[in-house]
């Protein structure tokens, strides 16, 4: 134990690395403390009690909880990873893509641009799901069609600022940001998975 109270103290000592260890963890908490703002027109006393099951339940378990609570980070980072597999299997199939990954820098730096606008159109389409389907009517305080129109822009918006906050922590922070942002939305969900089972006993 004494060991581990030294490496940290020694890990604190560098300054560099002091930095990002608070700069990442500056992101998280920024991430994490979105995910319990509702979208705009949602009143959270007629959410849902029980939690998402079956697949929607594992996608709120990698979202810590954003997409059962209609969090303006519902969406997450799911849309940008569905956006970079898609380019990924482009990059396989097309020519174009092909020749593309082999320029450089400037061939890495179009694929990324394309990736993002991609991002914006899978986050639209999963939007009109997400609002359609888990969103309970009853929920819903304002009137339903501007509702629709604002949360998609809301949700957009939300995986942008997510997409951002995880380069921003893969620049100034430790480790890959997309994977520390869905590693802190797991681990976020455990407190409540042994609490709702402690109370179903």
């Amino acid at each position: 134990m004494k060991k581990f109270f030294t490496t940290i103290r020694n890990i604190f000592a560098i300054e560099e690395l002091r930095t990002r260890i608070i700069n990442t963890l500056g992101f998280l908490v920024i991430f994490r403390l979105g995910s319990f703002i509702v979208l705009p027109g949602v009143d959270p006393a007629k959410l849902p009690d029980q939690p998402t099951q079956g697949i929607f339940g594992l996608l709120d378990t990698f979202l810590g909880g954003a997409f059962s609570n209609a969090s303006i980070f519902a969406l997450g980072i799911m849309p940008y990873i569905s956006a970079s597999i898609v380019m990924q299997l482009l990059g396989t199939a097309v020519p174009y893509f092909q020749k593309m990954q082999k320029e450089g820098e400037s061939g890495r730096n179009k694929i990324n641009q394309i990736t993002r606008v991609l991002t914006i159109a899978i986050c639209i389409a999963q939007g009109i799901g997400y609002v359609s389907t888990q969103v309970p009517t009853e929920a819903i305080a304002i009137d339903p069609t501007f509702f629709r129109i604002s949360s998609l822009i809301v949700l957009a918006s939300g995986t942008i600022f997510t997409m951002w906050l995880g380069e921003r922590i893969t620049d100034k922070g430790i480790g890959n940001g997309i994977s520390m942002l869905i590693m802190i939305g797991i681990i976020s969900r455990f407190p409540g998975a042994i609490i709702a089972e402690a109370t179903t006993k």
